[in-house]
């Protein structure tokens, strides 16, 4: 059914910016918030931004005025560009959507901030 595939991540160093994409299939894309958490080894897995099908965003407090999110209804993608990241960011980032009252997860991609 649905289908989320992450796609960016790497390793980067203190104050440098990556960005992440995901693509969604088997949904209208269109008409769903999207989400993207992270979850750093040990850690709760934790909301870092989110997208409206309106196109709102809203960010965790820890990563306000660093990351921008976005989306593309026309590729079916939404993006989390990255900047001045920290090693606090360090973590797998995963696609979320809730579709028809149900979690639908992308696989994730590993962040790594480190000198």
């Amino acid at each position: 059914q649905v289908h989320l595939v992450e796609s960016g991540g790497g390793v980067v160093q203190p104050g440098g910016s990556l960005r992440l994409s995901c693509t969604a299939s088997g949904i209208n894309f269109r008409l769903y918030t999207m989400y993207w958490y992270r979850q750093a080894t040990g850690k709760e897995r934790e909301l870092v931004a989110s997208i409206s099908s309106g196109g709102s965003p809203n960010y965790a407090d820890s990563v306000k005025d660093r990351f921008t999110i976005s989306r593309n209804n026309v590729w079916n993608r939404v993006s989390l560009e990255m900047n001045n990241l920290k090693p606090e960011d360090t973590a797998a980032y995963y696609c979320h959507v809730r579709y028809r009252d149900s979690p639908f997860w992308g696989r994730g991609t590993q962040v790594t901030v480190s000198s």
